[in-house]
């Protein structure tokens, strides 16, 4: 004879069995979600520390002295430049030069042109973007703060700068720049320079300036020549 109450277990059997299980379900859900949770957390994370990477470099500010952030160079403003640089020769350097656009441009027009730029990043994507356009044996790019730099032996200077740093920057141009240096000044003027041509408008203004004029370098070989002479 079987035992009915072996083939119907009571209720209260049926409940600590099912007490004993459900624990074990939600246990087992609970570290699923837990276990997505990390995952999302993680991906979140790193897509942020990502993005911070790269942006920070691009608005870092690219000279210490001054607060100087990276603004990209317009087509207009590169244009103008070049403009400035017509009948021109010799070495040229870009103060400043952010992601190599002026150097770039100046080089596929013969100029041996050179960038320093504070921000490594930069230099590094100006290098690739050398490399990639063609021109990376008539440029260099180097990591280096303007004020520890002597522009000496450079003919064409072009300048991004602030209102802040042009006094001086002035200064240190008409020290160490020759006679036949020419110096292109984008988006803010030199202070006390008069500029020799200018072309393009609002920020796309350009100032170019002739240190023969500025120094009164004419007249001084004037000066010289009768006692070199004699």
């Amino acid at each position: 004879q079987v035992n009915q109450n072996s083939l119907c277990p009571s209720p209260g059997a049926m409940s600590r069995a099912a007490a004993k299980e459900v624990p074990q379900e939600e246990g087992e859900g609970g570290s699923r979600r837990s276990g997505w949770g990390l995952l999302v957390t993680a991906g979140v994370g790193g897509t942020l520390v990502a993005l911070y990477a790269v942006a920070t470099p691009f608005v870092t500010p690219a000279l210490r002295k001054v607060c100087l952030p990276f603004v990209p160079a317009t087509a207009a403003q590169i244009q103008n430049v070049l403009k400035m640089l017509e009948n021109r020769s010799g070495s040229l350097v870009d103060i400043g030069s952010g992601d190599g656009r002026i150097v770039i441009a100046a080089a596929k027009k013969g100029f041996q042109a050179v960038g320093y730029e504070l921000n490594p990043w930069l230099v590094w994507y100006s290098r690739y973007r050398a490399w990639r356009d063609g021109v990376h044996q008539n440029t260099k790019f180097y990591i280096s703060d303007l004020w520890k730099v002597s522009f000496s032996h450079y003919r064409n200077v072009v300048v991004f700068g602030v209102p802040q740093m042009m006094p001086q920057l002035e200064k240190k141009l008409e020290g160490e720049l020759e006679c036949n240096s020419r110096i292109i000044a984008c988006r803010f003027p030199f202070p006390c320079w008069i500029p020799d041509h200018t072309t393009g408008e609002g920020i796309d203004t350009v100032w170019a300036y002739d240190l023969k004029h500025s120094r009164g370098c004419e007249t001084k070989s004037l000066e010289i020549t009768p006692e070199t002479e004699s």
